[in-house]
């Protein structure tokens, strides 16, 4: 039997949404305080997932100030097609402005800009009646009757079935699938008490009745790989099956455990009994749906050949024309300075998530007159950075208050290879981590070793937030440009 390997994106993914429109599939993410904002994927067969975009690409669209905190920003958009249009409903959060829909004739883009809705709440959600009518639904949980064209609310809000009486009853979504409506929601928090349940009521206005079996979905308590599943969405397949995609996180170490990677997008299938959909554990390895189209996946070395950078390169809050170019010199990355420090917002940087538990990332930096480097970044108190600087390349690591010059060793004039290698602890224990993050550096005279960190301070269980790691290149004072940047997963027995 062929099957498919959970998550299906990996990495820093979380609060996925999708829709099918013909036998093709479209999902989005929350995006959080990084720009471009509400990554969008397409595929084929639900497995195989390709990024061809992003929803707010334009700072028309996304502008999100410095005061917006690490894990503020873009909360967990909704993906839906109608009479030929593409919707996007999502809120910046935390300084960002309130809930807002966009709209596109096609997935790449152009998406509109954004049409605001006078509504409280994240997590919103759209769904039509057959009379045309669209209903949005807030966590809370509310539901509207809205015009999506303008933003007004033509109707409510009105209360909702609002779970089992768990915490944060969240990520509500509407379907009308027969005589019925039914809406799935998340509950119980999004850490390790997170599940999905659901209700179903004749119309969006209730009286809602609650599935007898809920939760529908949950991994708290459990000992399985995966956990604090929820969050989820259900789409229906091109042959008739149903599907999930939900959250869910993969964490390692020693008790209580890490997870570093963020939350991530899982897939499930879903089957109907007496009226009710039911879905099993979420595991690593499930069988494959019928179709199967792999997608192109990004390649390993990115030579910055374009005049436009790749989809999955992003950077904390904006990233102003003037702080990078392509063409500039043709072939690189310039990257111009924008602040003065990591551990404050306003710097540049671009990066891209890391989506493997062990992988190795470098870059080829030409040194300007400044300050640049890599960095492993989980927010502004909590990063790893190899920076160069004045003939020496050094290691420093913030962690909370605390930053400190960990290694250094000089480097000749000229190019140097910036590389990052993480690899998961094979035999965790107390005092131990995850996984260790380790910097070297490369030039003509060899390959020098600087440090090995403990990976748990680059951790949500430590940092605190919502998003996960993301790998990348900055510069903190002049300009400097860099020749290409290459990420691969690795083998965890692989010595780095």
């Amino acid at each position: 039997m062929r099957t498919y390997d959970n998550p299906v994106i990996p990495g820093f993914h979380p609060d996925p949404s999708v829709c099918r429109v013909g036998s093709d599939y479209y999902l989005v993410c929350s995006s959080f305080e990084y720009f471009p904002g509400v990554p969008l994927f397409h595929s084929r067969d639900l497995v195989h997932w390709r990024q061809i975009g992003n929803v707010l690409d334009r700072p028309g669209q996304l502008t999100l100030p410095d005061g917006v905190p690490a894990s503020g920003g873009i909360y967990a958009p909704t993906i839906r097609h109608h009479d030929g249009l593409f919707y996007v409903v999502t809120t910046a959060a935390g300084g960002g402005g309130g809930t807002f829909l966009v709209t596109a004739e096609r997935p790449e883009g152009p998406w509109s800009d954004p049409v605001w809705i006078d509504l409280p709440g994240i997590d919103p959600d759209l769904a039509w009646d057959e009379d045309g009518s669209c209903w949005c639904a807030m966590a809370g949980v509310t539901v509207a009757r809205i015009d999506p064209r303008t933003g007004r609310v033509l109707e409510g809000p009105l209360p909702m079935w609002s779970g089992t009486g768990l915490r944060d009853p969240e990520a509500p979504h509407l379907y009308r699938i027969g005589d019925w409506w039914y809406l799935l929601l998340a509950e119980g928090g999004t850490a390790l008490g997170h599940g999905v349940s659901a209700a179903r009521a004749r119309s969006p206005r209730g009286p809602w009745e609650p599935a007898p079996g809920n939760p529908l979905l949950t991994h708290r308590g459990t000992g399985l790989p995966v956990q604090c599943t929820g969050h989820a969405d259900l789409v229906q397949a091109a042959d008739g099956r149903w599907w999930m995609v939900l959250l869910g996180t993969r964490p390692r170490g020693w008790f209580p455990e890490f997870h570093v990677l963020g939350r991530e997008t899982f897939l499930v299938p879903v089957e109907w009994v007496d009226g009710w959909p039911r879905v099993g554990p979420v595991a690593e390895r499930h069988p494959a749906p019928a179709a199967w189209a792999p997608v192109e996946q990004p390649p390993v070395r990115d030579d910055f050949t374009g005049r436009a950078l790749a989809p999955y390169w992003i950077s904390p809050r904006s990233r102003p024309d003037h702080c990078w170019s392509l063409v500039e010199r043709p072939g690189r990355l310039t990257l111009t300075a924008t602040g003065d420090s990591l551990d404050r917002s306003g710097h540049t940087f671009v990066g891209r998530r890391q989506q493997h538990h062990d992988c190795r990332a470098a870059a080829l930096l030409e040194p300007g007159s400044g300050r640049a480097g890599l960095s492993v970044r989980l927010d502004e108190g909590h990063h790893y950075d190899l920076e160069v600087a004045g003939g020496t390349a050094a290691v420093i690591a913030r962690i909370g208050p605390l930053r400190q010059r960990v290694a250094a060793h000089p480097v000749p004039a000229g190019p140097v290879t910036l590389a990052v290698d993480i690899r998961t602890t094979r035999h965790p224990g107390p005092g131990t981590g995850p996984d260790t993050v380790a910097f070297s550096v490369e030039t003509s005279e060899g390959i020098v070793r600087l440090a090995e960190l403990d990976g748990r301070y680059l951790s949500t269980e430590v940092a605190t937030g919502f998003t996960g790691r993301v790998i990348g290149m900055y510069v903190t004072e002049g300009r400097a440009s860099f020749d290409w940047f290459d990420y691969a997963p690795a083998s965890p027995s692989r010595t780095p």
